[in-house]
C-alpha cells in the first residue's frame, strides 16, 4: 500500500488520526451533553459596545448567533466569494476563493470545538469574519497596501486587524467583543505548538489592543494570544484549513504535481491532515484550559507550511502573476483615491462606491462613517475591500495601459 493509498504520512507516522481511549471517552462525555465545559464561553458573558434591545439574545437567537448571522450579512462577507486565497488571475471555478476558505476553517473548528465542549456559535462567528476585511490579490495585496499604508501614516495594515475594523466600524453592526478579539487574534502566520488564552476583560481593553496593532505592526501581532478557547481553537484551524488545500489548488494550476512534496501525498495531503490534526489536537486538548498539538504534530505542520512557502507561495508562478508593476500601480490607486477624497469629487468611485454605499449602511443602524477625519485609513477601507476583478476593472478604468500587466483570463 502506497503512502498515498493509505493516507499515512512518512514524515509523521504516529499521526493516525485516531484517539486514545481516555480521550475517546471525555470526548463522548462532551458531545453526549453529560459532561460541560467549564472554560467554555458561556453565551451570558458576550459583551457588546452597544447594548441596546436589538440585540438582546433570546432562546432562538443567542449572541454568537447573532454575530454568524450579521457577519454572513453583511456585503464584505458576499466579496469573499471574489477575492483570491492563493491564486490570482486564474481561469478555474475549482480554486479556493476567500469565501470557501472561511467556511473550511469554520468546519474545521466546529469540529475541533465540538469535541472539546466549547461554544461553537461563537467558533462559528470568528471563523466566518476571520478574513472579512481581506486585500484583493491575497497575500501579494496585503503587502502592497501594506507598504503604502506604513510609508504614508508609519501604521501597519494586516487583513486581520482590518476585518475587526470592518465589523466594528464599518458595518456598525454591535459584533460582541469576543468575536472580535477572535479575528484580530486569529493569523495563522504565527504557528504555535501551545494557546493559551489571554484576558480581556472590556472594549476599552480590547480598542487598545488593537491601537497597539496598527502602531506596531508584527511585533504587537505576533504576541496576540485570544481572550477564549473558541478563539484559540480558529486560530489553529486555519492553518489546518489551508496547509493541505493550498496544495490541492497549487496541483490544479501545474505549479505542482502529485509528487512535488516530500511527504508523497499530493493533494490526498489535504484529507490526511483534516484526520491527523484534528484527531491530535482534540486529544492534547481536551479536558485542558489551552489548545495545544503534540510535538510532531507541529512540527510537520510547520514543516508543510514551509514547504508550501517554497514550493507554492513563492514560485515564480504566483509571484510572477503580481509583478513590481502591480505593485506600482497600488501605489498609483491609492494615491488616486486620496486625492480624489481630498478634493471631495463626488464623481469619483471612492465616492460612489464606497463613501455612499458605507454611509447609507451606517445611517441604517444609526451611525454615521467619520471618513474626512483619516483620509488614508479610508483608502485603506476602500481598497481592502475590492474582489479581485473590480481591483482590475478599476485599475484599467483609471491608467487604460495597466490591462498589459494582467495575464490573460481566458478558459479555453
Amino acid at each position: 500500500m502506497t503512502a498515498r493509498d493509505g493516507l499515512c504520512n512518512p514524515l509523521a507516522p504516529h499521526l493516525t488520526g485516531t484517539l486514545s481511549p481516555q480521550a475517546l471517552e471525555q470526548v463522548r462525555l462532551y458531545t453526549s451533553g453529560a459532561r460541560r465545559n467549564p472554560l467554555a464561553t458561556l453565551d451570558a458573558h458576550a459583551v457588546r459596545r452597544d447594548q441596546s434591545d436589538r440585540d438582546r439574545d433570546s432562546v432562538l437567537r443567542p449572541p454568537f448567533v447573532r454575530d454568524a448571522e450579521k457577519i454572513m450579512h453583511m456585503p464584505a462577507y458576499n466579496r469573499l466569494a471574489g477575492k483570491t486565497q492563493v491564486f490570482s488571475f486564474r481561469e478555474n471555478d475549482d480554486l479556493t476563493r476567500r469565501g470557501l476558505h472561511v467556511q473550511l476553517v469554520a468546519r474545521v473548528a466546529r469540529d475541533i470545538g465540538r469535541a472539546l465542549g466549547l461554544n461553537l456559535d461563537l467558533i462559528e462567528a470568528i471563523a466566518l469574519g476571520h478574513d472579512i476585511g481581506h486585500t484583493p490579490f491575497g497575500h501579494a495585496g496585503e503587502r502592497f497596501l501594506n507598504q503604502v499604508f506604513h510609508e504614508r501614516t508609519g501604521l501597519w495594515f494586516f487583513h486581520n486587524l482590518q476585518s475587526a475594523r470592518v465589523l466594528d466600524a464599518l458595518y456598525g453592526r454591535n459584533v460582541s467583543m469576543q468575536t472580535l478579539d477572535g479575528v484580530v487574534c486569529h493569523n495563522g502566520e504565527f504557528e504555535q505548538q501551545v494557546l493559551r488564552t489571554g484576558s480581556l476583560a472590556s472594549m476599552d481593553a480590547y480598542d487598545a489592543m488593537v491601537q497597539d496593532c496598527w502602531e506596531r505592526g508584527e511585533e504587537a501581532i505576533g504576541h496576540l494570544a485570544p481572550s477564549t478557547l473558541e478563539g484559540c481553537v480558529v486560530r489553529v484551524s486555519d492553518i489546518i484549513a489551508y496547509v493541505g488545500k493550498d496544495r490541492q489548488d497549487a496541483i490544479r494550476v501545474g505549479i505542482a504535481g502529485e509528487d512535488t512534496f516530500d511527504d508523497g501525498l499530493g493533494g490526498a495531503y489535504n484529507a490526511w491532515a483534516l484526520k491527523a490534526f484534528v484527531a491530535d489536537v482534540v486529544e492534547h486538548s481536551v479536558g485542558r484550559g489551552r489548545i495545544a498539538m503534540s510535538e510532531e504534530a507541529f512540527l510537520e505542520m510547520r514543516r508543510a507550511k514551509r514547504e508550501n512557502y517554497r514550493k507554492i507561495y513563492g514560485a515564480q508562478e504566483v509571484d510572477g502573476d503580481l509583478n513590481r508593476g502591480m505593485e506600482e500601480l497600488f501605489w498609483r490607486l491609492y494615491q488616486s483615491v486620496v486625492d480624489d477624497l481630498a478634493a471631495g469629487r463626488t464623481e469619483a468611485p471612492v465616492f460612489r462606491h464606497h463613501v455612499r454605499y458605507v454611509e447609507q449602511w451606517l445611517g441604517h443602524y444609526g451611525h454615521t462613517y467619520d471618513w474626512e477625519r483619516n483620509l488614508d485609513l479610508t483608502a485603506v477601507d476602500y481598497i481592502s475591500s475590492m474582489t479581485d476583478d473590480y481591483c482590475m476593472a478599476i485599475l484599467e478604468y483609471l491608467y487604460p495601459g495597466s490591462r498589459d500587466l494582467f495575464p490573460s483570463r481566458e478558459h479555453f
